[in-house]
């Protein structure tokens, strides 16, 4: 009931009287983890979760998928937590739990009932000190993560557009592989190399734990000192930095997708780190063209012109480098080259006009909202902490990163939008249906 009338008072008031500052408190412990509290007792309820700073940018380029392999076999137990017991524990103890990866981090969390907020700290401990890896446990995950791969990728409707695009948007960065990684390489490692790839990786003096919900300050920092604490430090991770020359001409590129009917045509462009004031700004941007109904692109070719079924844009944030996108799906007859010219035309304008005045107060006005919303519930404000500190430097930015938006001007929108979209700069992917072999002719 309370996120409801949360979410409706968000509707009827201006959303800076509903934003409430997030306290929290954040401190080391001797072996190097980072710990983040934040103590909210309105409801009897705890997150714990710990994210790891290891992503699908930390592989081997001949070992791709380690870090989405570890999301699931992490769960396979410890030295403490019988094989296939993982989940019993948290359920039995009124939980849930889940895991998520992406190119830069590794998520680990539950959400318990208050009372049990020591099972919580007790298993995640267990995962980061006594991981059992061993051969049963890698070929269990090994088969889970292939029918996961056929049914999220190989046998989904534009499941690998994502992939192909960064296959051409990046030639040395590690962004350039799938997070989901390859299965020929993940067949061919050793068991050593995953116990070594372990041991590098998820250790505290790489990751953060938040705890977030109905917790006693002052106990939850005695347990989390003798369930973690003794977890010894490891070698720091060191990382190189990966630069990629500037893309100065159009690079084209054609995939054949056997899932698919209707093609699509996809051009992106390479962007700065999420860290950058101009990240902020390239997410405005995708705001006005294809946000909702009313938006740029939606208005003009699904409505109006009625040449696409399906048009966007969105800005893919990373830690090292951003993606720009955009996308349409052909409507009829329409040709894939009079879409690119059309979504052209649109982003032609955000470089040379200054966005009308209510669509920067709509625009001010979404973010505002959505700051308010990812701060309604403990699980994201826990997965906020946690993000903020690990891939921004800044734990803070939970309760400031609304200030950014709300300082990005329209010639700011206009003039980065010059600096970054244009054709010269991106990959051009047309995303077609698989071809028919020997096709008769008429």
């Amino acid at each position: 009931m309370k996120k409801h009338v949360i979410y409706l008072a968000s509707l009827l008031l201006p959303a800076t009287i509903m934003a409430q500052k997030v306290t929290f408190e954040e401190y080391d412990l001797n072996n190097g983890l980072h710990v983040v509290l934040h103590q909210d007792n309105s409801a009897p309820v705890v997150t714990t979760s710990v994210m790891y700073h290891v992503g699908a940018k930390d592989e081997n380029p001949e070992r791709t998928g380690f870090a989405h392999f570890f999301e699931h076999l992490l769960f396979e137990g410890t030295k403490n937590i019988g094989k296939g017991k993982w989940f019993e524990i948290v359920t039995s103890n009124g939980g849930s739990n889940n895991a998520n990866t992406t190119d830069d981090r590794t998520y680990y969390y539950e959400v318990f009932p208050s009372n049990n907020l020591e099972v919580g700290l007790w298993m995640e401990s267990e995962r980061m000190m006594h991981p059992v890896i061993d051969q049963k446990g890698v070929d269990t995950q090994n088969e889970v993560v292939k029918e996961e791969k056929r049914l999220r990728v190989d046998n989904q409707p534009y499941g690998s557009f994502l992939a192909e695009i960064k296959k051409l948007l990046f030639t040395k960065h590690p962004y350039r592989w799938a997070t989901i990684g390859s299965m020929d390489h993940l067949d061919a490692a050793t068991l050593e190399e995953f116990q070594a790839f372990n041991k590098k990786y998820y250790v505290p003096n790489n990751a953060v734990l938040v705890v977030a919900g109905d917790i006693d300050v002052v106990k939850t920092k005695k347990m989390i000192q003798d369930y973690f604490g003794p977890i010894p430090k490891q070698a720091e991770v060191t990382r190189v930095a990966i630069k990629e020359a500037p893309i100065t001409k159009e690079i084209k590129g054609k995939y054949n997708d056997p899932n698919i009917q209707i093609p699509a045509i996809v051009s992106a462009y390479r962007t700065p780190s999420m860290k950058t004031r101009e990240a902020y700004v390239l997410n405005m941007i995708s705001t006005v063209l294809s946000d909702g109904k009313s938006s740029r692109l939606y208005k003009k070719l699904v409505d109006d012109k009625k040449m696409a079924l399906q048009v966007g844009a969105f800005n893919v944030s990373q830690e090292d480098y951003g993606m720009y996108l955009t996308y349409g799906l052909p409507l009829g007859d329409t040709k894939l080259e009079d879409l690119v010219k059309e979504i052209d035309e649109e982003i032609v304008k955000i470089q040379t006009e200054l966005i009308s005045e209510r669509e920067y107060e709509k625009l001010q006005n979404k973010y505002e909202n959505q700051f308010v919303n990812s701060n309604a519930s403990i699980e994201g404000i826990a997965n906020s902490l946690a993000r903020y500190y690990m891939l921004f430097g800044d734990t803070n930015l939970i309760n400031t990163e609304i200030d950014i938006y709300k300082s990005i001007t329209r010639e700011e929108i206009r003039d980065i939008a010059k600096k970054y979209l244009n054709p010269n700069q991106r990959v051009l992917l047309e995303y077609l249906p698989k071809e028919e072999k020997n096709k008769e002719k008429s």
